[in-house]
């Protein structure tokens, strides 16, 4: 089992954000933000020392939500100051971004890091088309041909032309190249039921960032499996990635709480017009079209109400002492046979110093209880 980091570094100094969106920001303090950013960053490369494998960075746009609208500056941050952990961008919303720059600053942070990137193809959420003005409409036809034009650009070995439907260039030969061959590792969501198949076909690892049930997690594995198999090849646990916010200490009642109030602030504040704003271009545009299984969006205020003790028989959090966050973690991996675990450590407003001290919790009794889980008899034998 492999564990990576997720922190949305959010600007946690308000309290209501309201329902419009684009959230305003007004309320913007810059020197606060310098002093988050420094916390942020901290805590990200602190994940090295605490043994997580990975260290994650995702893209969200014009909401205190998440203060990475470019999670690549972040992960060349990351990047300098650590020197094992994979740099896992979770990652660029492709459709909203030229490929070729994409290409060419992925490239970069895997030559950096010497060869520890994990790739993120991502589709991204629904109001944030509006927010680059780019069609809702067109988001999986530009996913498809922006990542083809990538994989292209950091494989061929000659100056080629491209002539799509949405990208056209004349010439293509980035520098530099990845060092991974023949490319980085591939991340991509699988929360829908062609997400799951559009993974299978770049044989990705999938990962199912927010999981509302064991049964919805394991119909969406199956259809990664299934498409796999009719392209000829097995995937195993090592294909699939499980987010859950996570809240460690050394008494249940303290973590329940930091996960409890951190819950309520995420989804009162930091959701603030996000929701409504997705709910807007959903109804009036095809960015899901037929599919099923995904997550509803008023899922949200039934799970901001749901008890943390039923979040975790679900599977929806891991939450507690680290004995009690190994059971959990043993369960999910009973059922799910999952290889990754992305583990999102600020959940709202939870403290830094928490946030900070469940971490080590995690590292010091939890990770060398887990790690075990997912290994072949082969593997074990080899170390």
């Amino acid at each position: 089992m492999r564990f990576s980091q997720t922190h949305h570094m959010p600007y946690t100094d308000i309290d209501e954000a309201g329902l419009g969106w684009p959230i305003s920001n007004s309320r913007f303090e810059a020197q606060r933000a310098v002093e988050m950013f420094r916390t942020y960053i901290h805590a990200k490369v602190h994940a090295e020392e605490c043994g997580f494998d990975a260290i994650g960075c995702n893209e969200h746009h014009m909401s205190p939500f998440g203060m990475m609208p470019n999670p690549n500056l972040i992960a060349a941050s990351v990047t300098e100051r650590t020197t094992k952990a994979e740099i896992q961008l979770s990652g660029n919303i492709v459709p909203l971004t030229n490929p070729i720059r994409v290409a060419e600053e992925y490239a970069m942070i895997d030559v950096m890091s010497g060869g520890r990137l994990m790739a993120g193809f991502m589709r991204g959420i629904p109001h944030e088309y509006v927010a680059y003005n780019i069609a809702p409409d067109e988001s999986w036809s530009r996913m498809r041909e922006a990542v083809q034009l990538i994989l292209k650009a950091w494989t061929e070995p000659e100056p080629f032309g491209w002539e799509g439907e949405h990208y056209r260039f004349r010439a293509v030969s980035i520098w530099p190249k990845p060092v991974q061959l023949p490319h980085p590792p591939i991340l991509m969501s699988g929360g829908s039921p062609t997400s799951a198949r559009f993974a299978a076909e770049h044989r990705a690892i999938m990962g199912i960032l927010r999981v509302l049930n064991f049964d919805q997690a394991l119909r969406l594995i199956d259809i990664y499996k299934q498409k796999a198999r009719e392209d000829g090849w097995e995937p195993g646990p090592d294909r699939f990635m499980v987010g859950v916010p996570t809240a460690v200490a050394e008494t249940f009642e303290e973590a329940k709480r930091e996960l409890h109030d951190g819950t309520q602030y995420f989804f009162d504040v930091l959701q603030g017009g996000i929701n409504r704003a997705q709910l807007l271009v959903l109804q009036k545009t095809r960015f899901n079209a037929d599919d099923t299984l995904v997550r509803p969006i008023d899922k949200d205020q039934t799970m901001k109400a749901t008890p943390v003790e039923q979040r975790i028989e679900n599977g929806q959090v891991l939450c507690g002492t680290p004995d009690m966050v190994v059971d959990q973690i043993e369960r999910m991996h009973a059922a799910l046979n999952h290889g990754h675990m992305n583990l999102i450590v600020k959940v709202g407003n939870m403290s830094d110093d928490f946030v900070l001290r469940s971490m080590r919790l995690l590292g010091e009794h939890v990770f060398p209880e887990v790690k075990r889980l997912g290994r072949t008899t082969e593997t074990v034998a080899a170390e």
